[in-house]
Order: structure tokens, then sequence, then C-alpha cells
């Protein structure tokens, strides 16, 4: 069975982790199909915007014990291998092209709340359960979350998670900023489709300039990134795509 399923329809691409019956653990396998899924759907010219889910009412129980168990009997160089795929994959979603949506419900714990992190934006299920919690094992994080964590949270919110092992829920992940919205059981399948589809229907080249323009921006000083807004506004507003953009502006105000 393969543990990473891809599916296109309607501007989405599609992305299912399929280990339902692991939780859809990490293992190396997955974690190389991951990476290439999202490098191959982020560079089609048929896809707006990429999902990322996983199958059986989990998104991902985190590393896959048994997995682990073997590297580290194989040595050092084995274990590397998959943290450094995990990490692979999810590098592979800042390079994507387009917004890379996590949607979450069940269980997103260790390595699966790390590859929320990851993610462009994240919807979640109001009772998700998501945590890092290595710690309550005596473990650490490898999947990036001493890195990626303080730089969402800042110092103080990414520590007490780390440190404490803390589940949170959901609707907590909001109110933290590691979420963009949470939905209840009933309504969040189709929740989810509504946010997915109005992506979809953007017009691809100002998704994934905007998406380009916030993620080099965080890497760069203030003054360098808001310079680089201009020059890409100014040429996109000089363009044929900035003619419609210009168009659909006057024409909103018209009907305001």
């Amino acid at each position: 069975m393969k543990s990473v399923l891809t599916d296109i329809e309607g501007g989405i691409g599609r992305i299912t982790l399929n280990r339902p019956d692991r939780m859809n653990a990490i293992n190396v396998a997955l974690g190389h199909a991951l990476e290439s899924a999202i490098d191959q759907l982020g560079d089609r010219q048929d896809v707006n915007v990429i999902v990322i889910r996983g199958a059986g009412g989990n998104f991902c129980a985190g590393g896959d014990f048994d997995e682990v168990q073997r590297l580290r009997a194989e040595g050092s160089a084995e274990l590397r291998t998959l943290f450094t795929s995990f990490k692979a994959a999810c590098e592979a979603i800042t390079r994507a092209k387009v917004p890379v949506v996590a949607v979450v419900e069940g269980v997103a714990m260790a390595g699966g709340f790390e590859l929320m992190q990851a993610a462009d934006i994240v919807l979640v299920a109001n009772e998700a359960r998501i945590a890092d919690n290595h710690i309550n094992f005596g473990m650490i994080p490898g999947g990036g979350s001493t890195a990626r964590l303080p730089r969402l949270l800042g110092r103080q919110q990414a520590l007490g998670l780390l440190l404490s092992g803390d589940k949170i829920t959901g609707s907590a992940a909001v109110d933290l900023g590691l979420a963009y919205k949470s939905f209840p059981a009933d309504t969040f399948d189709e929740s989810v489709e509504v946010f997915l589809a109005k992506l979809a229907g953007r017009d691809r080249s100002a998704l994934t300039t905007v998406k380009r323009l916030v993620t080099d921006g965080l890497n760069k000083d203030f003054d360098i990134a808001n310079a680089d807004e201009t020059d890409a506004v100014v040429w996109r507003i000089g363009g044929q795509a900035g003619q419609a953009g210009v168009s659909a502006f006057k024409n909103r105000e018209v009907k305001a």
C-alpha cells in the first residue's frame, strides 16, 4: 500500500498520508514520498493549492516507533535518514510555488505537529489533539520544532509547549497562532472544502507571488522585503494581469 496518495481536482492538489493503521506515523518511505508529491504538485500549472491530510481520521502521530527502533539498531547514519527525509518533505512545502494547507483532525503529535508548523496555512478540527510530546518520553524533537516553533510563537510559548508536552485543542492552536481557522466536527469537511475552493479559484500568479514575498521576506531585512513588494506590485499592475486586476477593483468600487 502506498504511504502517500495524490489526486488533482478543480485546481486542488490533494496529498493523503496513507498509513491509517499506524495513525499515519512517519517512516523514511513516507518522508520521501511526501517530498516527491509536494514537488510534483507544486510545479503543476493546473494546481493552485496543495492540501495535506491524513487517512483514517488522524493527521499524523509522529515518527513510527518500529522504524525508529530498526534504524537505531543499524547505526547513527541510518537513523539520521528518518529525520533528513522528513525535514526534506517540510522544506518542499517552503519551495512549493503554491500555498500548502495542512488539514488537521484527530491526532497531530510530535512529527505530525512539526508538519503542521511547516505548512503555509493550517485548518484544524476544534477537538484535534495537538502536541510536541517528545519530552513526555524523555526525547527531543527531530522534525524542526526547536527551530520553527520559536519563530512562529516566540520563545515563551515555544518553550512552554516543548518542555511541558501539553496537549492543545484545535481551537487553542488558532488562539496561539499555530492555525488559521478551526471548525466543529459536524461541519469540518464542508468548511475545509469551502476554504480550499476559494484558494483554488484565485489567480495562480497572484497566489504564488504573495507566498514568495512572504516566505522570502521572513528571511530578509524589513526594508529589503518591503522594497521587494513594491517591485512586485509595480511589475504586476504594469502587466496584462494587472489590467484585469485594476478593472476588477474598479468594478467592485462601482458596485459598492
